[in-house]
């Protein structure tokens, strides 16, 4: 899927080029960047592939990174333990995050970390792939104990 793959990688540095409003976090160990993820508040617009321009209903992750070296290490898991903090303080009762079944390890993460899918967030961003929705609950529902 090589015409995928490079629209693909044309969003990303067109994204990287100017990350504003998102939160860029980086992991750093010994003066070294070892994994990094962008947080975009609620309310961003942003124009999905074929879609209309939309502000986010929540808090979104992007672009979460960590060289295959690095992996293993709990370094994506603090990058989103982060990101999850992040968005309780800025008052949000979920977190979301879109990703494709080509990246399996991702997929792992997200689900041990407890985002459970949401098929209404997913886009198509080309005929083949599906950028499948997932979402993280930051507060217990109502009618549930915090502890």
């Amino acid at each position: 899927m090589p015409a995928v793959w490079d629209a693909y990688r044309e969003n990303i540095l067109t994204t990287l080029a100017d990350v504003s409003p998102a939160s860029q976090l980086v992991a750093e160990q010994q003066g070294v960047v070892v994994g990094a993820v962008l947080l975009y508040p609620a309310g961003h617009r942003v124009i999905r592939p074929g879609g209309e321009p939309t502000a986010l209903g929540a808090p979104e992750v992007r672009l979460l990174a960590v060289p295959p070296a690095g992996r293993g290490r709990g370094i994506g898991e603090a990058l989103m333990g982060e990101c999850a903090r992040r968005a309780r303080l800025w008052g949000a009762d979920v977190l979301a995050l879109h990703t494709t079944d080509r990246m399996q390890a991702a997929v792992r993460l997200y689900e041990r970390l407890g985002f459970q899918r949401a098929p209404e967030l997913d886009f198509r961003p080309a005929p083949d792939v599906t950028a499948k929705g997932y979402r993280l609950a930051l507060r217990p529902p109502p009618g549930t104990s915090s502890r």
